[in-house]
């Protein structure tokens, strides 16, 4: 009789997008995955960048401000959705390591189902909350309309934004990590287009950035539709969607904690903004020609994360527990070295990039490139500390561990809005700056600390023979 995970392999290597993490170097298996999620993500920096240079040299400071304003509400909502995604991708990634294809294609099914909940509830409930939450954070009256036209069509296609992440998301619990880089390039390069034709051409404003921003999304999301339809072994059945004792609140389990952990961290971001919304306009402009590029500096870190969470959730899955000690420390090693190498390269070239973003010339120019300068290098110098983080926390999840990373989000929060909230208060602006800082310090301590001993246990239980479950 076929064992159900011999079976499994012969179906799963049957297709060449996909691909097991169970077997090879681990150093090459995780640099070789993240580096077309790399990829990826520098075309979604570079249509990042775009769109904030374009509407800054289009629209100028004013338009930047309202941009800059709507960064931590706006990413509250996108984190939830690409938690969401993530989440119930780890259990897929896990049924995946253990040659459990019916489980795979179950796991699959119902979470399409929950991902459409959580998407009426979360669009309904991010477009009455645009309002109160520009009020809240103290959003400047002069660039209010901006930043509520900008947000009011960008929640409006959340769905557009969970289709992506959750197509990218599953594709890569499955090893396929290069379809997602084909999604982002055609997102990034359609982003593109669609901005200057909006914002320059049309001149329809920072609306025109947002609708640019959700076209782009809706159709790299068909793209992951598509590629996910070419994988025979997760081709869905009527009997794959209806409910299973036990499989919907598995999957919850695993995407709450991490929806929780997100709207904790931007919780405490929307109270920094309200701090940083009641300094000078020059001041926000700068903070936010800065925080655009924050996503180049952790571009690396974010793959890095994606492929631990699918290393680890195969490997943990197969019960391949010393592949998992030496992916950990084989990925930190890796880290460490890319963010000192991303670090160094941000300090030699950072000023210039900065002052791509601010066209007009005059005092508050020049305030403004002063602080985001500053704010940038200070995040460039201590790079390995969130690359750190990254990586240990995407560990944690792939071992199916979510409520240590939630843990380590409420830690930055209560960092970051005690640099924001109190510390300012004393010392000023430069508070401000050292708050994100401060926030990676406060994550890293509870996640090595939770590491360390999730890691001892399971060596305890390798050294006795013994297996180890959840």
């Amino acid at each position: 009789m076929i064992s159900p995970a011999g079976a499994y392999d012969t179906i799963v290597f049957m297709n060449e997008r996909t691909h097991r993490m169970t077997e090879g170097n681990p150093a090459k298996l995780i640099f070789f995955f993240a580096v077309p999620l790399m990829l990826g993500n520098v075309f979604q920096q570079v249509y990042i960048i775009t769109d904030t240079l374009i509407v800054s040299r289009t629209l100028g400071v004013k338009a930047l401000a309202a941009l800059g304003s709507t960064d931590w509400f706006s990413y509250m909502m996108i984190s939830a959705v690409q938690a969401a995604a993530q989440g119930f991708s780890i259990l897929i990634a896990q049924r995946f390591g253990a040659g459990d294809q019916k489980g795979v294609r179950r796991s699959y099914a119902r979470s399409i189902v929950l991902s459409i909940a959580m998407t009426a509830v979360l669009t309904i409930a991010s477009l009455l909350m645009i309002r109160p939450v520009m009020i809240f954070q103290n959003t400047p009256l002069e660039v209010r309309p901006m930043a509520e036209e900008y947000l009011r069509i960008l929640f409006a296609g959340m769905p557009a934004m969970m289709l992506l992440n959750y197509g990218s998301s599953v594709l890569r619990a499955l090893g396929d990590s290069r379809s997602p880089l084909f999604a982002m390039v055609i997102s990034a390069l359609i982003n593109v287009g669609l901005d200057y034709f909006l914002v320059v051409i049309l001149g329809a404003g920072v609306a025109g950035a947002a609708a640019a921003t959700v076209i782009a999304q809706l159709l790299a999301g068909f793209w992951c539709l598509f590629a996910m339809k070419g994988i025979d072994f997760i081709r869905l059945e009527k009997a794959d969607f209806k409910p299973s004792k036990g499989l919907d609140s598995e999957l919850l389990k695993l995407s709450w904690p991490m929806m929780i952990q997100n709207l904790i961290l931007s919780a405490g971001g929307i109270v920094v903004q309200s701090r940083v919304n009641t300094f000078e306009l020059s001041s926000i402009a700068g903070y936010t020609a800065a925080s655009k590029l924050y996503g180049a500096l952790e571009l690396a870190a974010l793959a890095y994360g994606f492929a631990m969470v699918t290393y680890t959730g195969q490997n943990y899955g197969a019960k391949e527990y010393k592949r998992v000690f030496a992916g950990i420390r084989d990925s930190l090693i890796i880290g460490v070295l890319s963010a000192l190498a991303i670090g160094l390269a941000m300090l030699a070239c950072g000023r210039d990039v900065i002052g791509f973003f601010l066209k007009e010339e005059g005092t508050m120019a020049a305030e403004a490139l002063e602080t985001g300068t500053e704010f940038l290098f200070l995040m460039a110098e201590t790079l390995p500390v969130l690359y750190g983080l990254h990586i240990v926390r995407s560990v944690l999840q792939g071992l199916g561990d979510t409520l240590t990373p939630m843990l380590s989000g409420g830690a930055e929060c209560i960092a970051r809005m005690s640099m924001a909230v109190i510390v300012s208060r004393f010392i000023g602006w430069p508070a401000m700056i050292w708050a994100e800082v401060a926030a990676w310090i406060a994550a890293d301590f509870v996640l090595f600390g939770s590491l360390y001993k999730r890691l001892s246990v399971m060596k305890a239980i390798m050294d006795s023979g013994e297996q180890y479950g959840q």
